[in-house]
C-alpha cells in the first residue's frame, strides 16, 4: 500500500502536529509492512523563527519518503501564514502529481492542509482521511477584526465544507469538537482519536511524592509551548508574577506572536521573577519539566478554546507534576475528571488563578491510569488502522 500523508509540520520542527505525524509514520510502517510505500509532503523547520533544524530537502529511509519544502521567511501574522501556506501549496500540487497513493491523508489545524489533502485525493482518485486538530473557522470569528470575519467566515466555511465531504474518514482531536461538526454534516460519523501521550515523555516516569517541593525557596513554575493569541499568556503571566512576587519563580519556553508583548509588559514589573527562553528540543524539554515544581499551561478566554484539548496537557500529565491550568469548557472539564492534582481557573483570571494555586499538592502522583489510557502508541495504531481499512477499500 501506498499512503500520501500532507502535513505543514514534521521533525526535527517543533509542534503538536510535527509529533503526531511522526508517531502515526511509524504505526504505518508497522501495520502496512516492510512493502509499503509512505510519502510525506511537509515544510522545511519553520513553527518558530528562533529555533531552527538541519533537514535535507527530501530523505528516504526503507519504504519512506520525505519531501520538505522550503518557505519564505515569515512570522505569525495572518498575511505571512497566508503566503507561506501558498509556497507550501504550490509546491505540494507538484510532488502530489508524481504520486499514485491508495490513500492521502492530511491533518490540518488551519483548515488549509485539509483543503490541499481534499485536492490531493480527488486529483488521484484516493481516498481521504482527514485529521482535524483545530476549528479554524470558529477561530477565526474570535481571533480576527468584525470586519474581516464578516467578509472571511463564510468562504471559509465552504471551504471547510468542501474538506470535510471530500473525506472518506474525518478525525477530531478532541471531543469537543464534536457539538460543533455533528450539527453542520449529520450526515458523517466522526472518530475521536487525541494526541495522547508520547512514549518520549514515558521513559523516565516519576516515582509518586518522590520530589517533594523543600520547604523554603520559591515554587518553580514551568510553562512551555506557543506564545500567541491563543495562549493568551501576555494577559495573564504578567498579573501572577506581580501577586505571587518571590514566592513563584516563572520559567518560559517558547516564541510565537505575542512574546514580544509579553516581554514588554514583564519588563514593566518592579522585581524580575520570570526567565523567558527560546524553544529547546524535547530532551531538553523533558530535562525542564523534571526541574520544575508546577507546570503552567493557559489559553486565551475566547469561546474557540473552550472547546479545544491542548496536546501539552498530555506531555505535563505524563510527569506527575502538578499541574495549573487556565481553561474553561471542555478542557477544563477534562482537566478536572482525568487528571490527578492539576488545579483549573478561568482563563485571564489572576485572583481565581491564585486561589487555584494554593490547592495543588507540590508533589508528583501517579498518573498511570491516565498514561495507559491516553498513550500515544495506541492511538496512533488505530489511526493507522483505519487508514489501511480506507486505503484497502474496505468501509470507513
Amino acid at each position: 500500500m501506498h499512503v500520501l500523508l500532507l502535513s505543514f509540520y514534521f521533525p526535527p520542527d517543533l509542534s503538536a502536529g510535527s509529533f503526531r505525524m511522526e508517531a502515526l509514520v511509524t504505526a504505518l510502517q508497522e501495520r502496512l509492512g516492510p512493502d509499503s510505500r509512505i510519502t510525506v509532503i511537509t515544510t522545511r523547520p519553520n513553527r518558530y523563527g528562533s529555533f531552527e533544524a538541519l533537514a535535507p530537502a527530501k530523505q528516504i529511509q526503507g519504504g519512506l519518503t520525505v519531501h520538505r519544502i522550503d518557505l519564505p521567511p515569515h512570522q505569525s501574522g495572518m498575511r505571512d501564514q497566508a503566503r507561506a501556506f501558498a509556497t507550501f501549496a504550490w509546491e505540494a500540487r507538484r510532488l502530489v502529481k508524481l504520486e499514485r497513493p491508495d490513500a492521502v491523508v492530511a491533518t490540518t489545524s488551519r483548515l488549509m492542509t485539509g483543503v490541499l489533502g481534499a485536492w490531493a485525493a480527488r486529483n488521484r482518485r484516493a481516498p481521504l482521511y482527514l485529521d482535524i486538530r483545530d476549528i479554524f473557522v470558529d477561530t477565526i470569528g474570535d481571533v480576527l477584526p468584525r470586519r474581516a470575519t464578516w467578509l472571511l467566515k463564510p468562504l471559509f466555511s465552504a471551504v471547510e465544507q468542501w474538506a470535510v465531504r471530500s473525506a472518506t474518514r474525518v478525525n477530531l482531536v478532541s471531543p469537543g469538537f464534536l457539538p460543533y461538526f455533528q450539527p453542520r454534516y449529520p450526515e458523517r460519523s466522526f472518530s475521536v482519536l487525541s494526541n495522547g501521550v508520547d512514549d518520549a515523555f514515558l521513559e523516565n516516569r516519576p516515582v509518586p511524592h518522590a520530589q517533594e517541593h523543600k520547604a523554603t525557596g520559591p515554587v518553580h513554575v514551568l510553562y512551555a509551548g506557543n506564545l500567541g493569541e491563543g495562549q493568551g499568556l501576555h494577559h495573564i503571566l504578567p498579573a501572577l508574577a506581580r501577586q505571587l512576587g518571590d514566592e513563584v519563580r516563572f520559567t518560559v519556553v517558547g516564541d510565537g506572536g505575542r512574546r514580544v508583548q509579553l516581554q514588554e509588559a514583564l519588563a514593566a514589573l518592579p522585581r524580575p521573577t520570570v526567565t523567558m527562553l527560546a524553544p529547546v528540543k524535547r530532551a531538553e524539554l523533558i530535562t525542564l519539566y523534571d526541574q520544575a515544581d508546577v507546570l503552567f499551561v493557559h489559553l486565551n478566554d475566547l469561546p474557540a478554546f473552550e472547546k479545544v484539548l491542548p496536546s501539552k496537557l498530555f506531555e505535563y500529565a505524563a510527569t506527575g507534576k502538578p499541574i495549573w491550568a487556565g481553561l474553561a469548557g471542555f478542557p477544563a472539564q477534562f482537566t478536572q475528571r482525568e487528571i490527578e492534582n492539576a488545579a483549573v481557573f478561568n482563563p485571564c483570571d489572576a485572583a481565581g488563578a491564585v486561589a487555584a494555586f494554593r490547592t495543588l499538592r507540590l508533589q508528583t502522583c501517579d498518573r498511570s491510569d491516565f498514561v495507559d489510557k491516553y498513550r500515544r502508541t495506541h492511538i496512533m495504531n488505530r489511526m493507522a488502522d483505519d487508514i489501511a481499512r480506507i486505503g484497502a477499500g474496505s468501509p470507513a
